[in-house]
């Protein structure tokens, strides 16, 4: 099941993908796709429902970030071995955590803006998890209990804040707009979330060109171990890490500049495409 959010910003409403790829309107049945409408048992009756029962929506709306009223928005770092090379920095021997700030998220095509005076933002396609039940201290085995879902994440940084200016790697990741998530929200049960290909592309030219098989620490290993720091809660999202080809690793560095455009993909969780703009 593909879940989404549509309409204006602040003013989305839940949807989910019928066979033919049509959005129909979820809200007469929920509130919103949020934590408190991804548990297993909201899931089970939204699946039961007759899409063709429900209105279509216009093509041309737009869509919000597929998962609203996030409280935890957790980032892994270096978790593909090949992107760790490229960065000049070690295979960690755990994982590598920080925060992105949940105001960051907006949806999969609104525009990505460069901070004022940055000259260093990056591009990142990643995994990104969604909580659909409370997690704190899950062993491995269960781990994917918690999970509801799904989807892209871009994972847009500031390197020099990010690396240059002292402290946590969160200076860099959580300035607005700089965390795209969705199209859809895919349900577990409909992904193979060890074997999917994953790409980005700048004006065309793809840079990103990887596959989730190659991830250091997989899904269910990331989730056991969030979970033992801190209580993991229904709609918060972990971003899961990014293959090689982002901007940092070119010889000499590429990062975006106003009125670039990003594809963003991965196998069966959809497509973004973002402009960028000064902000």
């Amino acid at each position: 099941m593909k879940l989404v959010r549509f309409g204006n910003p602040g003013a989305e409403k839940p949807g989910l993908l019928d066979r033919e790829g049509r959005i129909r309107d979820l809200s007469m049945h929920i509130a919103d796709i949020d934590g408190a409408s991804i548990g297993a048992e909201s899931l089970r009756a939204i699946g039961e429902l007759d899409p063709e029962a429900l209105p279509v929506v216009e093509t041309t709306v737009r869509l919000g970030s597929c998962i609203t009223r996030v409280g935890n928005f957790i980032a892994v770092g270096l978790n593909y071995a090949d992107h760790a090379a490229e960065s000049g920095m070690p295979i960690p021997e755990e994982p590598i955590l920080f925060n992105k700030a949940p105001s960051c998220i907006v949806g999969p095509d609104d525009t990505v803006l460069i901070p004022p005076g940055s000259q260093k933002t990056d591009w990142e396609v990643e995994l990104a998890i969604v909580i659909g039940k409370t997690a704190s201290y899950v062993p491995e085995d269960a781990a994917l209990d918690h999970v509801a879902g799904y989807c892209i994440c871009n994972d847009v940084s500031e390197r020099s804040y990010q690396l240059e200016r002292g402290g946590t790697w969160t200076k860099g990741k959580g300035c607005p707009t700089f965390g795209p998530l969705g199209p859809w929200l895919v349900t577990k049960d409909e992904v193979d979330v060890d074997n999917l290909s994953m790409t980005l592309k700048i004006n065309g030219e793809l840079v990103q060109n990887g596959s989730t098989k190659t991830m250091i620490f997989r899904v269910p290993f990331i989730v056991s171990y969030i979970s033992q720091f801190m209580r993991l809660l229904p709609g918060d999202v972990i971003t899961t890490g990014t293959p090689p080809g982002v901007g940092m690793g070119f010889k000499p560095p590429r990062y975006l500049k106003a009125a670039d455009t990003m594809e963003v993909s991965i196998e069966g969780l959809g497509v973004q495409r973002q402009s960028v703009a000064a902000a």
